[in-house]
């Protein structure tokens, strides 16, 4: 069940197959009968863009095991469709080339703060959805955004199975760049497969939990379910945007823009990982601080200078870090400007309960060695999650300006530094709001001068588990044995990240959000980000994972119900 190797044809707006394998049926009756992949809008690629899919080989020979040491195992009992168990015996016999399809997803780099490949991975993803047999794909140019930069593009399908229901599918394709290129034991753009405690196979590579092993876990699901009964469960609307890492600009602008063509969704299911049901969001704003010499009146006024003229002339450099240190105290974890804590929603006692509940699963030193810190902020197990799942920050997410190279001297006095910043925040405190009292305490402590460049502001929103795909992911993990914290009726939950779930909890749709299926990574905007493949204690692996997400489908459905 391998990608095929495409061509993108501008001029007709279709697509052409080469290689053709298990699935050239599907796009060999789409041309027959004179259907075409619709693409809308669609930017212009630069000179030179390779917009194909390279054709794995035909036996991958990879090895891969459906079933590793997970020490987890579906109730077969619970899986009462038939289709749905000859879907899983279709994973087990594909499983190499699906972890192939992954490996080629990660090496087309798609950077979305420096662009690096983002055109050509929007056609990656249109090709993705042409190969499940949307009707309708699209790359569409979202245009200049509310924070006045260039959105990156938005890929749109449409997949009418005559379903009853209509589910739709949030993607992102963008990554964070690499950093720390040193630190990595693979080449991040190589997909490369390593045994890795406390799990057995893993791949690393940039992406790979964040968010395309996921993702590919899904498409994989969706393929298998038309290679063995020719259609879905459901009817299917892709919005995948290359914003995520730049707070989803593009994004919010193309569904604001667009709104007919989501307006037939009757839920969405986000893709997720194993350890939990979710598909609200925190609340993130990201903001700039520049101080300049030329702003400032004092310090060097166009560019930077000889660092021998500090003995004379102000450095615009202090000047920020002393600005910096007003914001919050001493130990960098709470803030200080004021009325940043105000409007923040207390916990119900239910909400409460589950922490404590939660908190009782938790090894603090494991925990810490996952996440590669050395300990948290707090010890207590408790404090800790509730920090997690409800707490506020500012952070400090890099600072530049003047003599940024390693090693060596280099005498420099900078003109201008820069520091970028987000707020996490909740219920019911506002981005925006938050960047007004910001303004107002450096007006107030005389930085009157140093500039706030907003980057964007992502809105909290909440889920609630009432709601028929929410109960199709808690059945879905009940027959995986995956556990998660129990729902409690009337109550919302959030995501620990942020993602713009606003839009379709109120802002443009107010439709039920999910997000939950087996399998996971980790490392995510870090070195040696990796995805789970074979999975190991109590860690579900790819095959599993995608079984996962075919049985959400089919239980969303209602066609895994038992006979009467």
């Amino acid at each position: 069940m391998s990608f095929k190797e495409y061509t993108v044809n501008k001029a007709k707006h279709a697509f052409s197959i080469r290689n053709v394998g298990l699935f050239s049926a599907i796009a060999v009756a789409l041309l027959a009968c004179g259907e075409e992949a619709t693409v809308t809008s669609t930017p212009a690629l630069p000179a030179g863009t390779n917009q194909s899919v390279a054709a794995p080989a035909a036996n991958p020979g990879l090895g891969i095991r459906p079933v590793a040491e997970e020490t987890v195992s579906i109730n077969m009992d619970e899986i009462h469709s038939e289709e749905l168990k000859e879907i899983f015996a279709y994973i087990d016999e594909n499983i190499d080339e699906h972890v192939l399809n992954l490996r080629r997803w990660i090496q087309q780099p798609s950077i979305s703060n420096t662009g690096e490949g983002i055109q050509e991975s929007a056609y990656m993803v249109k090709g993705f959805f042409d190969q499940l047999g949307c009707q309708k794909t699209a790359v569409y140019d979202v245009g200049i955004t509310d924070w006045g930069q260039q959105g990156n593009p938005v890929v749109y399908a449409d997949c009418d199975e005559g379903a009853e229901k209509t589910l739709a599918i949030y993607w992102m394709y963008d990554t964070m760049p690499v950093t720390q290129p040193d630190l990595w034991k693979a080449p991040p753009f190589e997909g490369r497969l390593v045994e890795q405690a406390p799990y057995a196979k893993v791949m690393i590579g940039r992406g790979a939990t964040n968010s395309k092993g996921p993702q590919m876990t899904q498409l994989n699901a969706l393929m298998s379910i038309k290679a063995v009964t020719g259609k879905l469960p459901v009817n299917l609307i892709f919005i995948a945007e290359g914003d995520e890492e730049r707070m989803s600009i593009g994004y919010r602008k193309f569904v604001r823009d667009h709104p007919e063509l989501v307006a037939h969704a009757d839920a969405m299911y986000r893709f997720g990982r194993q350890g939990g049901i979710s598909g609200g969001s925190e609340g993130s704003v990201f903001v700039e601080l520049i101080t300049s010499g030329a702003a400032w009146g004092k310090g060097p006024n166009y560019s930077n200078i000889h660092g021998g003229n500090k003995r004379s002339v102000d450095a615009p450099a202090w000047r920020h870090i002393k600005m910096l240190s007003t914001l919050v105290d001493e130990t960098g974890n709470k803030v200080m400007f004021d009325g940043f804590y105000e409007n923040i929603e207390p916990l119900k006692e239910a909400e409460l309960a589950k922490l404590k509940a939660a908190a009782e699963r938790i090894d603090m030193e494991v925990a810490a060695r996952n996440l590669g810190v050395e300990r948290f902020i707090a010890d207590d197990p408790l404090e800790y999650l509730t920090m997690a799942r409800y707490g506020t920050s500012m952070n400090l997410d890099g600072i530049w300006g003047g003599n940024m190279f390693e090693g060596g001297s280099g005498a420099i006095l900078p003109n201008r530094i820069v520091s970028k910043h987000n707020f996490r925040y909740v219920p019911f405190q506002d981005g925006m709001d938050i960047v007004a009292k910001l303004r107002a305490h450096l007006d107030k402590f005389g930085y009157e001068d140093v500039e706030i460049n907003v980057v964007g502001d992502v809105p909290w929103a909440k889920m609630t588990y009432d709601n028929d795909i929410a109960r199709a992911v808690m059945k879905t993990f009940d027959t995986f044995g995956i556990s998660y914290d129990d729902p409690v009726e009337g109550t919302a939950s959030m995501l620990g990240g942020y993602w713009p779930a606003y839009l379709f909890a109120g802002d443009v749709m107010d439709i039920p959000i999910v997000s939950g299926q087996a399998g996971s990574g980790g490392n995510a905007h870090a070195a040696n980000e990796y995805f789970v493949i074979e999975g190991a204690n109590g860690m579900y692996g790819m095959a599993g994972g995608e079984k996962s997400v075919a049985t959400v489908l089919y239980n969303y459905a209602g066609l895994n119900e038992p006979a009467q």
